[in-house]
């Protein structure tokens, strides 16, 4: 039953997707005249913290966002790695008062802000950017589930792997080679869930193979034979 679900929702995202393929959210957001301000935030800047009011959706111009939950005893968890052209902050529209964790720019960014009313209401006025709406929200859901999977079944070095792939927006683009945006080594230990010794190691352990280019200093960039870390079993 949960294969069939998830088979399910897969094939919604792939068709909801197709449908609105060639969507241009930034072209539909600025033909609207909808309230909306681009904000700029330096790298580590706070977009929003946990616990504050969910008043505002954000989409992503340019640059890359960390979304993140901290706990009562101080351990911060990386919840997903997300850049241009996403949305997040979303839950305001379910009727969520309080922001559940904190987004945090991770490069020079550009954000859209957009308030949640005129938010919904353009949801609910325009099928093409509601269809792409779902399609991001489902695609996007998908993959934190896949995140968590790997992170319960999965070693740290294949999770590192799968990390940088991720980063690198792979399978989104036609090159060769790609580069993972200038993250700090500690962030990256977060989202894998080990130590930044250990994501040291294996990121000298990929250079060593020619899986990556890296000399020691971000930016990394990524060979697609890197990808057989993440198949091999």
């Amino acid at each position: 039953m949960e294969r069939r679900i998830r088979s399910a929702l897969t094939q919604t995202a792939k068709a909801t997707a197709t449908t609105a393929a060639d969507f241009s959210v930034q072209g539909f957001l600025d033909s609207t005249g909808i309230a909306t301000k681009v904000m700029q935030y330096r790298r580590d800047e706070t977009v929003f913290t946990q616990g504050d009011v969910c008043a505002h959706v954000w989409y992503i111009q340019s640059g890359g966002i960390k979304l993140s939950v901290l706990s009562r005893t101080g351990k911060e968890a990386v919840i997903a790695m997300l850049g241009p052209t996403e949305f997040f902050g979303e839950g305001c529209l379910a009727g969520q008062e309080r922001r559940m964790g904190s987004a945090t720019a991770v490069t020079p960014s550009a954000v859209l802000r957009i308030d949640k009313g005129h938010m919904a209401h353009l949801l609910h006025k325009q099928h093409t950017m509601s269809d792409w709406f779902i399609s991001h929200i489902l695609t996007r859901n998908i993959r934190i589930e896949e995140d968590l999977i790997d992170q319960l079944f999965n070693s740290s070095e294949k999770r590192l792997a799968r990390t940088l792939l991720l980063l690198a927006r792979y399978g989104r683009q036609a090159k060769p080679t790609r580069e993972v945006p200038q993250i700090s080594q500690a962030t990256l230990a977060e989202m894998v869930g080990t130590t930044r010794s250990r994501v040291n190691f294996f990121l000298n352990k990929f250079r060593r193979l020619g899986f990556i280019e890296y000399n020691g200093e971000l930016p990394i960039r990524i060979n697609n034979s890197l990808l057989s870390v993440v198949l091999h079993d």
